[in-house]
């Protein structure tokens, strides 16, 4: 195809579909309305905490292949950490009990058969049920599924699919939590090595892109919001910038990657996910304690993941929509107490700042789930791209992506 691809948002969908096409030799120019790159990955300087911070944490494993894929296209794999085996330490603040996850790199799980690997407190047949999530269908929860009760369930299954579904457990889609175990637990250890972006999501993610663009002639175009898309009945043919419009020519396509809610406001008789799920982030400006794990599961408190970074320490917490509304100082409080009990950290609050993302994800549920649109579309030059679309898993690194990926190949062929 000799024409322009137009890609409206530089998120990692986009991003993604922009790398792909100028690899493959393709004129991409793309028009993000903000700003910064990036969309919901980036990082930027806090002015509080007087240095760079990323807006959320993100934890990528080593078979997010995609991910990976588009990191070595841009030059940036080794911008990725992590230990040379799947580990995964934690910490029960019920119990104050302390253990490390340790999954053998094969896919036969011989992890689950010796006691010093596997979840203390379980026996081998315990991890049997989940063979029921990978049979899982649409339109069931995990908890029509499958049990969530019990040790396993607690100090596994229930960190786990909160963190990839950011949503309760037992309310998510069975489907994408099928997805989640395999790709991870049942794919053996060499897929669930855990990798952080060791100088944060926009020096890894996005920076590097950006350059690898540019190099190659492609067009970002950032504060260039789309207002509006001109169908014609089996195409777009003009794209409405507010101060001037594209026209399309014959061989030009669009690819748009966009949140959900901007993408129906473009397409009327779009119906995407409408319901969302926050995700709480707390940066630290402190050094974290000498040893400590890149990452850190917590159980039984209000964190569930401390991230240690030279000269920070940050923590996630999914599905906070129930902190939102909290004081930001009154919330900062309450989480360094529980950090600094963990790592034994001073208990004085150290400056502090506090990210809160209402919309992080789509309500990763059964009927949320079957409102997820594929990325073809009924006009030949148009296709959807971003980790709401029908990636098949739930609203992750990985899955926007991917289908970044899905529609510069689809566009490829269509336009």
């Amino acid at each position: 195809m000799a024409g322009t691809i137009h890609i409206i948002g530089a998120g990692l969908s986009g991003l993604s579909a922009a790398v792909n096409l100028t690899a493959a030799g393709k004129r991409v120019v793309v028009h993000e309305a903000t700003a910064f790159a990036g969309g919901r990955c980036r990082s930027y300087h806090d002015g509080a905490l007087g240095m760079t911070i990323d807006n959320g944490n993100h934890l990528l494993l080593s078979g997010n292949r995609a991910a990976l894929d588009y990191l070595r296209i841009i030059g940036a794999a080794d911008r990725l950490v992590g230990p040379p085996h799947a580990e995964f330490p934690f910490v029960d603040l019920a119990t104050r009990e302390r253990w490390t996850l340790r999954i053998n790199d094969g896919r036969l799980p011989l992890w689950i058969l010796a006691a010093g690997r596997r979840v203390p407190g379980t026996r081998a047949r315990d991890y049997l049920p989940l063979a029921k999530l990978l049979r899982a269908g649409p339109g069931k929860t995990v908890g029509e599924v499958t049990a969530c009760r019990g040790v396993l369930y607690e100090r596994l299954v229930e960190p786990l699919l909160l963190a990839a579904l950011n949503i309760d457990p037992p309310q998510g889609a069975a489907r994408l939590a099928s997805a989640i175990v395999r790709e991870t637990l049942a794919a053996g250890g060499r897929a669930c090595r855990p990798l952080i972006a060791r100088d944060g999501l926009g020096a890894t993610l996005v920076e590097p892109a950006l350059v690898f663009l540019r190099a190659r002639g492609a067009v970002v175009r950032l504060e260039h919001q789309l207002r509006g898309l001109q169908f014609a009945s089996t195409h777009v043919d003009a794209l409405d910038f507010g101060s001037e419009s594209v026209v399309l020519e014959a061989g030009d396509g669009v690819i748009l990657a966009v949140p959900p809610y901007a993408a129906a406001s473009l397409i009327k008789e779009l119906e995407p996910p409408n319901e969302f799920r926050a995700i709480v982030n707390a940066h630290f400006r402190i050094e974290p304690p000498p040893g400590a794990p890149p990452i850190l599961g917590v159980l039984n408190g209000m964190v569930e993941w401390i991230f240690s970074f030279p000269g920070r320490v940050a923590v996630t917490i999914s599905a906070g929509d129930r902190l939102i509304d909290t004081a930001r100082d009154v919330l900062a409080k309450a989480i360094w107490d529980e950090v600094a009990s963990i790592t034994g950290l001073a208990p004085a609050l150290p400056p502090w700042q506090i990210v809160r993302e209402r919309r992080a994800t789509f309500a990763a549920t059964p009927a949320q789930d079957a409102r997820r649109p594929n990325a073809a579309t009924r006009w030949r030059n148009l296709v959807l791209a971003g980790d709401w679309i029908d990636t098949g898993l739930p609203a992750t690194i990985e899955g926007a992506i991917r289908s970044g990926h899905r529609a510069a190949a689809l566009i490829g062929r269509t336009s």
